[in-house]
């Protein structure tokens, strides 16, 4: 080739010589049947399906778990191929146990699929049993399984069958819990950067040069800890990972096991960002890697951005990272050495496996800390339990609120979707404060249609309504029961349907015969309410509730809320309680709302 854009029409790409022919993910032999997984976190792995029990089944299993684990399985990181054949070895372990096992796929019949449902259940939970059940289903709903497997036993491994659901997020912390949080593993990181600085040990120095901490034999314990202490100061230890993930998950909003897999490489952007190339479980094929932009902050601000965060771990480790076989983010120093004749004490605490047996307790023993004090007792307080997935949850519930509640908005490293059901569903701060803007939001309509009232009716000359109790609704002070006293004459001249008109031929603000709504006279000056109407305005207020049904919240507050808040804070304010149950016992069944809305106008 003659260099960049030597392929243009007519010219094809240079291509290689010879055929390619990939290796086979399924590797059959006559004593084994081996699945290769290479995986987007860069691991390798090799499961020996000839392992498992039932012969008969070792091809198809091989086949389904080959496509699982594949380029376009939904499996691509070696953590998450790791559980899912710890099940699948326990559920074919299981079968292999029973009186009559299965032999062969096609004979799988639904009770083995209950039978080992009820004996996870037991061992574990029932909510864990329908999570190992959800990922058997997914291994037996491929080729060639799904063909082999009876229909009916693959609708039983569906976990819906047993009740099984998705069980909303564990609550966050408070902002009390979570400011400690934080406070504790800024104070961690920066006592790591003063430990780091210039070591003057020359154990030190040569530990740094060999990757390894070399002294005189003494007695074991006086031994292992002068070796960590010439080490700390030159490398960051197993101690310092967890203020290192607390301050990662906090910035950046990603969960605990993307910040395990954080890569060495990354990309500066001008100076004020950072471009990183992250590995996202769970996000479904050929969609694993994502690219974000991490903002570096201001000098000084380091422990406060996502960038900044970043730079300075990964700055801090860099004496570790050089004794890497395979260069990652993490490197720190462990007591036991690795690497054969390298013999070096270096390397990824999350090379192997993700867990690397951390004891977040250790951490938060250390610095004392402790949840909130319950409402009962205020005095004793309990340690606090740390978790990636409490701390996340922290996270997104700060973020949701930062942005008003808009969830499309606060979604940054899950769908909507998910970080509502996974872990704003289940917090409790998150519900309180969704029921302070709901009651806040209905306040402010509330506000708004009674202020829309008083506006209508001042433009016509009045302040208030005019309410005139009579003795129907006065039961109780010396008149017969059920005796009703009728207005005077003259105000029942011109009866509208829940009021009076004390002037029909002179609108208040036309001076003109009245061509407005009855609806109109709850905002009118020329309007009298007495104690006879009430019963109507009873009935109309209970058709204005019905019709919160047939519209939207919006259409209804635009179309009845002044009047359903003038009935509500000007007329029934007017009357006794038991005025207003006893016309409520006398409220007819027609609010006659169908005068101001013929049937064709109805929503």
């Amino acid at each position: 080739m003659s260099g960049r854009g030597s392929a243009r029409v007519g010219r094809p790409s240079a291509l290689p010589g010879g055929r390619y022919d990939p290796p086979p993910l399924v590797v059959t032999a006559e004593t084994s049947t081996t699945v290769h997984f290479h995986g987007e976190d860069g691991r390798q792995f090799e499961y020996k399906i000839d392992q498992l029990p039932l012969t008969d089944w070792h091809q198809p299993l091989a086949s389904a778990w080959a496509t699982r684990i594949g380029a376009s399985g939904g499996l691509r990181t070696l953590a998450s191929t790791k559980n899912a054949w710890g099940v699948l070895g326990r559920f074919m372990r299981f079968l292999d146990q029973m009186p009559w096992p299965p032999r062969t796929p096609s004979s799988l019949m639904p009770q083995h699929v209950d039978s080992f449902y009820r004996d996870r259940a037991r061992r574990t939970t029932r909510h864990r049993a329908g999570v190992e059940l959800r990922s058997l289903s997914l291994i037996f709903g491929l080729a060639p399984l799904r063909e082999l497997v009876p229909p009916r036993t693959l609708d039983r491994m569906r976990v819906r069958v047993f009740g099984y659901g998705l069980r909303p997020g564990t609550s966050g912390y408070s902002d009390a819990e979570f400011s400690r949080v934080l406070t504790a593993a800024r104070t961690d990181i920066k006592a790591l950067q003063q430990r780091l600085e210039a070591p003057s040990d020359a154990d030190a120095v040569s530990a740094l040069r060999t990757g390894r901490v070399t002294l005189p034999a003494v007695s074991a314990p006086r031994y292992m800890r002068n070796r960590r202490e010439i080490a700390r100061q030159v490398f960051a230890t197993r101690d310092d990972l967890y203020p290192m993930l607390v301050l990662l998950v906090a910035t950046t909003g990603w969960n605990l096991e993307v910040m395990k897999e954080l890569p060495a490489e990354y990309r500066l952007i001008e100076g004020k960002a950072v471009e990183v190339d992250l590995v996202k479980r769970r996000r479904g094929s050929r969609n694993w890697h994502h690219t974000v932009t991490w903002e570096i902050g201001a000098p000084g601000r380091e422990l406060s951005t996502p960038g900044g965060v970043y730079l300075l771990l990964h700055r801090l480790m860099e004496p570790a990272r050089k004794f890497l076989e395979s260069p990652g983010f993490w490197a720190v120093w462990h007591s036991y050495p690795i690497g054969g004749d390298a013999q070096t004490e270096c390397r990824n605490p999350f090379g192997k496996g993700l867990d690397a047996s951390l004891r977040w307790s250790r951490w938060t023993q250390r610095h004392d800390l402790r949840a909130d004090a319950s409402a009962n007792d205020r005095a004793e307080t309990q340690p606090l339990q740390l978790s990636g997935n409490r701390l996340k949850t922290s996270v997104d519930v700060r973020r949701t609120r930062q942005f008003g509640g808009h969830l499309p908005s606060a979604a940054r490293s899950n769908t909507t979707a998910v970080l509502f059901s996974n872990y704003l569903a289940g917090d409790k701060t998150t519900i309180a404060w969704a029921h302070e803007v709901v009651s806040d939001a209905f306040t402010d309509v509330e506000r708004a249609a009674y202020d829309a009232h008083r506006r209508a009716l001042q433009k016509t000359g009045r302040l208030k309504l005019s309410i005139r109790p009579t003795s129907v609704l006065v039961q109780g002070r010396g008149s017969e029961p059920g005796a009703q006293l009728k207005s005077s004459d003259a105000e029942l001249e011109s009866q509208t349907a829940w009021s009076s008109c004390s002037d029909h031929d002179h609108h208040p603000l036309t001076g003109k015969r009245c061509q407005t709504s009855f609806l109109d006279c709850f905002h009118c000056a020329n309007s009298v309410i007495t104690g006879d109407h009430l019963p109507r305005v009873l009935s109309l207020l209970d058709s204005l509730e019905l019709r919160r049904g047939d519209l939207s919240e919006s259409d209804w507050w635009t179309r009845y809320g002044s009047v359903w808040m003038a009935i509500r804070e000007d007329v029934l304010p007017k009357f006794s309680e038991q005025e207003v149950a006893r016309a409520h016992e006398q409220r007819p069944a027609d609010s006659l709302l169908d005068i101001v809305e013929p049937r064709w106008e109805r929503p």
